[in-house]
């Protein structure tokens, strides 16, 4: 008689729950890890707190190898419990602590889009190499925002649930449509009396055009002034060119002038930093420290608009900005610790996300993204976009990302309608594929439209994503400086905090 062998089935079905059940003294609960060069492993929970513990740890959680009862294990055990790793019940005692604190990491949805961008208008008197909206510099009729469009752009933004809103005008140059700012700024205060809302006002510029008329108005209505400063001179001048001026020194003495008004907290610069300023990464901090800022926010080139025509200037891999941004951090670090305060505003957001339970509002790195969710634009021409580098792509005349048009498309066909539905599929990292297994995905957030500029697909491929290779590196090393040195954990934590 033949005889049958019988073997169990291989699938790739989940295992029956019993395979789950804790037979050993504890339950796992979700948690992802990541491998250090340093024979050190780094375990991170499902609302993002982290463990860095010895290579080979992993593996011995999870087929339940730890040990309560063996003194070498006694203190992990323990750890594991008290950071969510691990749970002594099938269902955690403290299990909606754990949903609190999740639902608190998520809560910059509960408010909806607060950011709105105005671009009031396209027209520029610099001619930055870099540029990333392709700037023009005349024909004020056809580059600046309509006074119809603004009317329309405020009416959709008070349809928004939330109740602090943020209204912030950009260019081209936007001091060059000032009388657009002031209409669109007594307009918007008197619907948001109407409507109920709270306004915050920020505009965009370069400095150049500033006058002290303009400056009065700032004061008169708590607007705030976000800047330019890509170091010294020698570098802000390449960088930002200005005909017959030096761009620097406009900005300089705009930001002081700022200051003098308005106030230290009211004006805030940022860097963008070209294949240029990658040689000089302590000379740019140094910059900052001797202007007397309290942060600096190191950027590297944004893929869109003429920053993707000037390839020699523009372009660089992104092992060279790491060592640059890693460089440059290590120089604000030392600032610090010789008593000085400066944030590196980047690696602030992740730490803010590392290190306490609070969410944060920078759009690029949201789960689900940041687009549409916490950031709307409406362009010069009344073109409404998902997010500023939406619009900066259709100044290449890729219109992917438009959602309608103002005084045309309803607030629900923009925010509710078929081309925001579809963009759903790729705004959440949680389901992406390379994100979801990540260690730091919660750290990190969703960017369809880098990906598909860089890479033509809005979902991305990891390998040689360099959204994921910055993060990946920038979040791994900023754990590993805290892990070597504490005074380098305490300066972070005085970052989040705002005391040294």
């Amino acid at each position: 008689m033949e005889t049958v062998f019988l073997q169990e089935r291989q699938t790739r079905k989940f295992k029956d729950s019993h395979h789950y059940t804790a037979d050993t003294g504890y339950t796992l609960l979700p948690f992802r890890f990541h491998r250090l060069p340093d024979e050190r492993e780094i375990l991170v929970n499902e609302i993002g707190d982290y463990m860095v513990l010895p290579a080979g740890t992993c593996a011995r959680i999870i087929e339940r190898r730890i040990d309560s009862t063996q003194p070498e294990d006694k203190v992990l055990y323990e750890d594991l419990v008290a950071g969510f790793f691990i749970t002594e019940q099938p269902v955690p005692d403290l299990l909606e602590v754990i949903a609190t604190r999740y639902r608190t990491k998520k809560s910059f949805l509960d408010h909806f889009t607060s950011l709105h961008i105005f671009v009031i208008s396209l027209r520029c008197e610099h001619t930055c190499h870099y540029c990333q909206v392709s700037r023009v510099t005349s024909d004020r009729n056809k580059y600046d925002m309509s006074r119809a469009h603004i009317d329309a752009g405020i009416d959709m933004m008070m349809q928004s649930p939330g109740r602090n809103l943020t209204m912030e005008f950009q260019g081209g140059e936007a001091l060059l449509a000032f009388d657009n700012i002031v209409y669109a700024v007594e307009k918007a205060k008197l619907a948001a009396v109407k409507h109920g809302k709270q306004l915050t006002y920020v505009i965009c510029t370069n400095l150049a055009p500033l006058t002290d008329e303009m400056l009065a108005y700032c004061k008169e209505n708590s607007i705030l002034i976000s800047t330019s400063l890509d170091g010294p001179a020698f570098i802000h001048d390449k960088n930002r060119h200005k005909p017959n001026a030096s761009s620097y020194q406009l900005a300089v003495d705009g930001i002081r002038r700022c200051r003098e008004v308005l106030g230290e907290d009211n004006v805030s610069a940022l860097t963008t930093n070209t294949r240029r300023s990658l040689d000089y990464p302590v000379e740019i901090v140094d910059e900052y420290v001797a202007l007397g800022f309290r942060n600096i926010f190191l950027r590297p080139i944004s893929p869109y608009g003429f920053a993707t025509m000037s390839a020699n200037r523009n372009r660089y891999e992104t092992g060279r900005f790491l060592e640059f941004y890693k460089t440059a951090l290590d120089k604000i670090i030392e600032h610090n610790l010789n008593g000085y305060f400066i944030r590196e505003d980047y690696a602030a957001i992740i730490l803010k996300k590392l290190l306490t339970p609070f969410p944060v509002g920078y759009v690029d790195l949201q789960s689900p993204a940041g687009l549409i969710n916490s950031v709307i634009v409406f362009n010069y021409d009344g073109a409404i976009y998902a997010s500023d580098e939406s619009r900066m792509l259709a100044e290449m005349k890729d219109f992917t990302f438009r959602l309608g048009i103002l005084g045309e498309t309803s607030y629900r066909e923009v925010f509710y309608g078929e081309k925001t539905q579809a963009l759903t599929d790729v705004m959440v990292n949680e389901s992406l594929p390379g994100c979801s297994a990540c260690a730091f995905q919660g750290y990190c957030g969703a960017d369809p439209v880098f990906n598909y500029a860089t890479q033509g697909d809005m979902y991305g491929y990891r390998p040689d994503n360099s959204f994921c290779q910055r993060n990946m590196q920038i979040i791994e090393h900023l754990i590993t400086l805290m892990e070597q040195d504490k005074r380098i954990e305490k300066v972070f934590r005085s970052w989040i905090t705002g005391k040294s």
